[in-house]
């Protein structure tokens, strides 16, 4: 069963970080972007819309640097990545029909310190790689196996710098030499130039930035290969310049003295030029043109030769997407497409709807495509209609750090994720592709998110590193875009239209929406007007007939926000829900009996449906409700396990001793099966508990190489034999088969290691299943930052 399973879908966030992402020069497109520890594989212009299809698992730490390298006639690719884990690693990433399958990887060089950013000249097949260890590294790669991965690229040079380098760029001046440009924690843009020994060797210093320089690139001005190089410097000033690299006695002439917006600059740019020797030849490196238009730090800028024009595209903190190109008359560079949101559109922080600026922007192959990652992990897609038209398009993403808790909906038509990074995520598939996407981010919030329970098809629950629980009503823009898109009808019609959260609030509140001009008795329009505008929505903004992009996410397709459930005296540890919806069950982290208790609350009123439940001394880690809701399942820190049986509205206890160390997660078998359940516990143990009259006997131990950290049954019985996950600390992930005659036969079967996570499982949830079904889904969380989908046989 477990070799047979298939990935359905993944979904994650980007790394911050302007190196971190870069789209393949070949027809097929991908775009790998660093994803905590790993690297995405992602085809932004595919038309399935699949989404990330592969995750590269390999490196120890974030990864902060990625660089594809083609080599001609190659049915691959090779990348290059690099991590704050001190290493550059190489991948194989096969093309075509081919893609998924095998993913090889070699560890090929190594640095002092965090590595934070790549360059390759594929001509010339040279890597250059930059670290903190205030080294620049120049690596040969015409030696690299071609045949296997296993052998290192040969280091020809180390270039030791005064500064942190976060940005480099390099390009062959000619057959024989190459240009290196380096800047980063001060600054100046220090250039090198290969000498007569084939090393680099410093040649000049450009100054004028006024504040450190996150991203260089370097192009040739036309398709020549004789015409000048352009340098584009992107600073935390907030301002780009360009330089000229010019063969030649004579100095280019430059037009930025007679550009009109250096007036606006109250002091007079420096036009000296820089010379140098170039073999037998003289050149120079001369200021070309600032470029301004962004109103906050500029994180990356790359260039692209497109119909015949040099366009120049720019990534910021200020939330937009810049292209540049010269103009055609006087030579001067403008803004003649933006991307993004405009000022008067941005939230002040990202829980009032701003994404927090855009740390990358990437061309596509063909120049008619743009991606770019902003600060909540997701990417953002536009693809050109005519000249100066971009429209958006369906981006991808995830949480960006650990998710620590999903819960499918009743019916089983989505599946909702709460995470480390303070959201909660609402994923479904998409059934014109049919593909899965984010439908909705139901909660953004102020403190880390531990735990969700699903109260009905419209409501949730989710607990955090704060003492209440918060309730959620689902909206009518969402419920019309899942009932559009994904075929999930939704019969209340008494909804509230949408919801946003206040300035300085943490509580999702409903707003209303409206026409976009409301017509008063002259017949003229005029805007709407309320007491708080916050509070509306324009109609068509809510109007959505595909899976939302970054910035409908995040500013129109909150949940309100319609009860916080009190009682707890410290972070909420876990929440379980009734199948039925009536009982809800809450844990929080405890040191002491006193604070180890479970409370159970009437999810008709809110109040407590019980005296507290006393059976732990430390965290309970896992609360299960039985299928029929007859039997409350606990575990926890104090390695015991403890059942709660519902007797005409009074609970009876059983308590026993699990595991030999703490007990991380527990799972109810089907009713069908009887009385059965599951516990996952740190002693690399999971065991299966079974009611024999009035005892609960051990029947079955599985012993794994990991701590068992989730563990979860499927919900139905196929072949008379119960079908259990098991997710280990590893991330590892094995599925058993348990005979339904004896349940101390199991057959247990590893999933393939390349569909796994590389860290922790932290929860395993099956979608409900109604009638005989030939497989199942199986969603997986990590602590990875990983949400997985899979398709699991029967």
């Amino acid at each position: 069963m477990g070799d047979r399973a298939e990935l359905e879908y993944i979904s994650i966030g980007g790394n911050r970080h302007p190196s971190a992402a870069d789209w393949a020069n070949n027809d097929g497109g991908c775009l790998a972007y660093g994803a905590g520890n790993s690297i995405a594989l992602w085809r932004p212009l595919d038309s399935a819309y699949k989404g990330v299809y592969a995750l590269l698992n390999g490196h120890t730490d974030a990864a902060n640097a990625v660089k594809f390298y083609q080599r001609s006639g190659n049915q691959e690719v090779l990348l290059f990545s690099g991590s704050v884990d001190k290493s550059i690693r190489a991948w194989r990433v096969p093309l075509g029909e081919s893609e998924g399958k095998s993913y090889e990887s070699a560890v090929v060089a190594q640095h002092d310190a965090s590595v934070t950013a790549l360059e390759i000249l594929s001509d010339s097949q040279t890597l250059i790689s930059a670290s903190a260890d205030s080294t620049i590294k120049v690596w040969d790669l015409s030696h690299f196996a071609t045949d296997g991965i296993n052998e290192e690229v040969e280091l020809v040079e180390t270039i030791k710098v005064k500064i942190m380098p976060l940005a480099i760029s390099a390009h062959d001046l000619d057959k024989k030499h190459k240009i290196l440009a380096v800047a980063g924690s001060n600054a100046a843009i220090h250039i090198y130039v290969t000498q007569t020994t084939g090393k680099f060797g410093p040649i000049a210093t450009l100054t004028g930035h006024a504040g450190w320089i996150r991203s260089l690139s370097f192009v040739r001005e036309t398709t020549d290969t004789s015409s000048d190089l352009l340098l584009a410097s992107a600073s935390q000033d907030k301002f780009i310049r360009l330089w000229r690299i010019h063969k030649g006695e004579e100095l280019p002439s430059s037009k930025a003295v007679d550009d009109p917006s250096l007036g606006l600059m109250g002091k007079s740019v420096s036009t000296k030029a820089h010379r140098f020797e170039i073999g037998d030849e003289r050149a120079s490196i001369t200021f070309e043109a600032l470029l301004l238009g962004h109103d906050d730090w500029i994180y990356s800028n790359k260039w692209h030769h497109h119909d015949g024009k040099l366009q120049l595209l720019s990534a910021s903190a200020d939330n937009s997407l810049a292209i540049w190109e010269a103009d055609a008359n006087s030579g001067i560079w403008v803004c003649v497409s933006r991307l993004g949101e405009i000022s008067a559109q941005k939230g002040s922080t990202t829980a009032t709807g701003s994404t927090g600026g855009f740390w990358i922007g990437l061309w596509s192959p063909k120049g008619n495509a743009v991606a770019s990652l902003g600060r909540t992990g997701g990417w953002r897609l536009w693809q050109q209609e005519s000249e100066h038209i971009w429209v958006p398009q369906i981006g991808c993403g995830g949480h960006v750090r650990s998710v620590t808790d999903i819960a499918w909906s009743k019916s089983g038509g989505y599946l909702l994720s709460t995470s480390s990074d303070q959201t909660s995520r609402l994923h479904s598939k998409w059934k014109q592709t049919p593909s899965w996407h984010e439908f909705a981010r139901p909660q953004i919030h102020g403190y880390d998110l531990n735990c969700i329970g699903v109260i009905s098809d419209t409501q949730f629950v989710s607990g955090a590193d704060e003492k209440p629980l918060r309730v959620f009503q689902e909206p009518a823009v969402v419920a019309s875009l899942l009932s559009k898109l994904c075929d999930i009808s939704q019969e209340n019609t008494d909804l509230p239209d949408a919801a946003n959260i206040p300035v300085l609030g943490l509580s999702n509140k409903a707003i209303q929406a409206v026409d976009d001009k409301e017509s008063n008795t002259n017949g003229d329009t005029e805007e709407p007007t309320t007491d708080d505008p916050s509070f509306i929505v324009n109609i068509s903004a809510l109007d959505i007939d595909h899976p939302p992009v970054e910035d409908q996410l995040a500013r129109h397709l909150l949940w309100p926000e319609i009860h916080k459930v009190y009682g707890h005296g410290y972070e909420i540890s876990a929440v379980a829900v009734t199948q039925d919806g009536t009982l809800m069950a809450t844990a929080c982290r405890a040191s002491s009996i006193d604070h180890a208790v479970i409370r159970v609350y009437d999810t008709k009123d809110w109040k407590d449906f019980s005296e507290p439940l006393r059976a732990h001394s430390l965290t309970v880690t896992s609360l299960q409700w039985s299928p029929d809701g007859g039997y409350l399942l606990s575990v926890g820190r104090d390695r015991i396990w403890s059942i709660f049986e519902l007797i005409d509205g009074k609970f009876t206890t059983t308590t026993a001793k699990g595991h030999s160390r703490m007990i991380l997660d527990c799972s109810w078998a089907p009713l069908e099966a009887g009385r059965i359940f599951a516990t996952a516990g740190r002693d690399k143990s999971v065991k299966i508990w079974q009611l024999i009259g009035t005892e609960w006997q051990l029947k079955s131990t599985i012993t794994v190489s990991q701590p068992a950290t989730a563990v979860a049954f499927a919900p139905s019985l196929p072949q008379n034999h119960l079908s259990l996950a098991i997710g280990l600390e590893s991330g590892e992930l094995l599925l058993a088969e348990v005979s339904m005659e004896d349940l101390e036969k199991v057959n247990v079967r590893p999933m393939q290691m390349q569909l796994c996570p590389h860290k922790g499982i932290s929860r395993i949830a099956w979608q409900p299943q109604s009638g005989e079904q030939a497989s199942g889904l199986m969603a997986v969380a990590s602590e990875d930052g990983s949400l997985r989908i899979f398709t699991v046989p029967s």
